[in-house]
This record gives C-alpha cells, structure tokens and sequence, in this order.
C-alpha cells in the first residue's frame, strides 16, 4: 500500500480541509436550524426561468452551448458583463474579463500567479475564510490588519506597511470584501475606499476587492466601487453569479489589468480548459434579455425580510451583554458576545438546542474572535429564524448565568 504521507509535495502537507465546511457536515441533520452556511435561500432560484432559458437554448443552438468552450469565456456573456458593470460606473472592457468557476477558483489562480512560498500579502481581522484557504495553500504568509464598522483601519495598514518595508516585506496585494464583507457585514466606507487606492499607489500594490454580495443592498446609498475610482490599472474584481442567480451553476467572473488577466488565463488553461460553458450561455441570456434585473430586485425583497426578521428576533431574545451589527445588505449578521464566552465551546451546547452557527475565530489569522459568531439569515424560513434566534438566546443567557454562578461561588479554604 503507497504511504502518500511521504510521497506528498510541501505545498499539499500544509494544506487544511475548510473549518466550515467540515463544521457543516456536523449539522446536516433535517431537525436542526443552521444559521452556519452561507447559503442562498432556494425559493430565490429561479426555476421556471432557467427551464425556459434551457429549453430555448437547447432547441435554438444545442450544438453549440454543448461544445468546450473559450479560456476566457464565451464572448457574448464577457461584452454582457462588462456592460452590467458599466452600468455600475465600472468603465471595463471586455477582454479584461476571465470567466471563472466560481470565485474561489478567482482566489486559486491569483494564488498561482502571484504567490511563491513565503510571500506575504495583506488581509483584514477578519476575513473570508474561503481566500486565506487558498493564500494558505500557496504557502503565503497573511498580515493582518483589523476590520472596524467602517472597513478596514487605515492608520493600521498604514502602520503595517512601514513596518513591512523595513523589513524588506513589502505584500503583493492586499485582499479586502469591501461590501457586506464576510463574515463581518462590514462596509467600508467612500472616503476609506479612496484611501486605500491611495496608500496602494504610494507602496506599488495591487487591491484585490472580492465582491460576492454588493448586489444584495437592502438599504442605504451604494459605496464606489473601487474599480469605477481606480485611475492607476491596480484593482483586481472578483464577482460571483452564486448569490444573484444560483450557486449550482458555478459561473463567476475576475476583472483586472491586461497582464494580470492574460496570466490568470493562462494558469486556467492547465486548470480546467474552460468553466461550463452551458451555464455561462444561460447567464448572457439571464442578462441579455433583462431578467437579471428584476430577479435581483425579488432576491432583495426576500433576503430583507429575513433580516428583519432575524434582527428583530436577536433584539427580543438575545441578552443585553451581546453586542451586533445591523448590515445594510448582504447575507450575514456578526455578532460579539463577552469575552469571557468562547462561542467554539458554546457551538455544541447549541447543537443539543436544535440551532447552528459559525465560530467567528475561524475568520482570524490572527488569533483573536474566539467570544464572536457568523450568523446567516438568508437561508433559513422566517419561522426557523424566529425559533433559532429564540432558542441561540436561550444558550448565550444560560452560558452567561452558569459563569456568573461560578465566578461568584466562595473558593474553598
């Protein structure tokens, strides 16, 4: 029998499997109400328009949705894509576009092409957990710097890059979710945004803004995307079709300087020869004929429901000594409980009540998060949301009172 321990590569013996979805796997029992994923809700798919789309495509161009296709994608869905974001004050071309399966697949190449061992790049406190996966599977080494309500802390990057280049240090990019960011639904801030092209100019770094959720505002004025502010060619975009049109089809999108697209196609091409071309034709068609819009429009409508809900249900239920945020979009409501409550050792307890989450120290790469949790509220019914967050509370209340109890229980002599 080959003992592939010994046989493995460097690379592949510091690789982890994802904490999260691990964690999911533990709670798929049909009784329980997870809050853990970050799932679309699926009454927000839409099935009568894909069948229809399907069966247009099929009997109008069958030959042809079947073949392999580009590297870079189809065309036709490449010049739709730039449009939409045109639209969005993105001023792209559409040969700057690489059609990706999924954004996670953006986050591998752009590991590949950019990362050799030891290289250091920048990501905020805390992060997705998705992205520093693939830093980590590149062996990069990830500073840090902390995420407030407002987006990353400038004066803190500032302060890090200095240090960095002291050190001779300096990152290849800095990684940010600039917009309901994942996991802490933070939004940075215009004036934050501008900084951070700014200091990206003055060390010669490139900004890489993940952007799965920036289509699903509930309320409150849209924040500049960095590329529409971009005058120096230094921001990669990386956008997904997973939380606006379904996950299941896998088709997202990089968008970024000619060399480093070129680049990324390449690498893709030793990948997977070309993402699902079928897909990517049902996506232009999505667009082409205006369904997106609209179906964005119902997501939103359903998706603020939900998190009214929840907020609403966390305000009746959850104790006074909680703090939480009240994200403007997105999908996730982050939540901080006293320090002295480790929400890792509190997770089983709320399993035995019937109710998931994820551990917010998984989304730190520096230690820290271990009294915060993720909580998602597009998922769920609204009636699972109401009894989750209810029996959540009950769990925090009773953590909270069995530590008081003991902190003020007389040490025997």
């Amino acid at each position: 029998m080959v003992n592939f321990e010994e046989k493995f590569s460097e690379r592949a013996s510091k690789m982890k499997r994802s904490e999260i979805r691990e964690l999911l796997k533990l709670i798929q029992k049909p009784d329980i109400i997870s809050f853990a994923g970050g799932l679309p809700n699926p009454k927000a798919f839409p099935v009568e328009e894909t069948r229809k789309i399907i069966n247009e495509l099929l009997d109008e161009k069958g030959e042809k949705v079947l073949q392999y296709g580009s590297t870079e994608g189809i065309g036709p869905l490449r010049k739709e894509l730039a449009n939409m974001m045109s639209e969005r004050g993105m001023d792209v071309d559409h040969e700057n576009i690489l059609v990706t399966h999924g954004s996670q697949q953006g986050l591998d190449l752009l590991s590949k092409v950019m990362l050799d061992p030891d290289d250091t790049i920048i990501v905020g406190s805390p992060t997705y957990l998705g992205a520093t996966g693939a830093f980590r599977a590149f062996e990069a080494n990830m500073e840090t710097v902390p995420v407030r309500d407002d987006g990353m802390d400038m004066d803190m990057l500032r302060k890090k890059l200095r240090n960095l280049k002291k050190r001779r240090k300096l990152p290849k990019f800095i990684y940010v979710v600039l917009t309901f960011q994942n996991p802490s639904g933070a939004t940075m801030s215009a004036e934050k945004r501008k900084e951070l092209l700014q200091i990206a100019s003055e060390y010669d770094l490139l900004v890489v803004e993940d952007s799965p959720y920036s289509h699903l505002r509930y309320e409150g004025e849209e924040k500049p995307h960095l590329m529409s502010i971009d005058d120096d060619d230094r921001v990669l975009r990386l956008e997904t079709f997973s939380k606006i049109l379904a996950p299941g089809f896998r088709i997202a999108w990089a968008t970024g300087p000619t060399d480093l697209i070129e680049k990324m196609c390449i690498a893709k091409q030793a990948t997977d020869l070309c993402s699902n071309p079928f897909g990517q034709y049902v996506a232009y068609k999505y667009i082409s004929e205006g369904i997106m819009d609209e179906h964005i429009e119902n997501i939103k409508e359903l998706y603020n429901q939900k998190r009214l809900t929840m907020l609403e249900a966390m305000e009746k239920h959850f104790p006074e000594e909680v703090e939480w945020n009240r994200p403007n979009g997105g999908m996730f409501i982050w939540a901080e409980l006293p320090e002295h409550i480790n929400t890792r050792e509190l997770f089983d307890k709320a399993v035995d009540e019937k109710v998931a989450y994820v551990v917010g120290d998984a989304f730190f790469e520096d230690d820290g998060g271990y009294n915060t949790m993720r909580i998602n509220f597009t998922h769920s019914s609204e009636e699972d949301i109401k009894r989750g967050i209810k029996a959540l509370g009950k769990v925090i209340r009773e953590e909270l009172e069995t530590i008081e109890v003991e902190e003020e229980s007389p040490i025997s002599p």
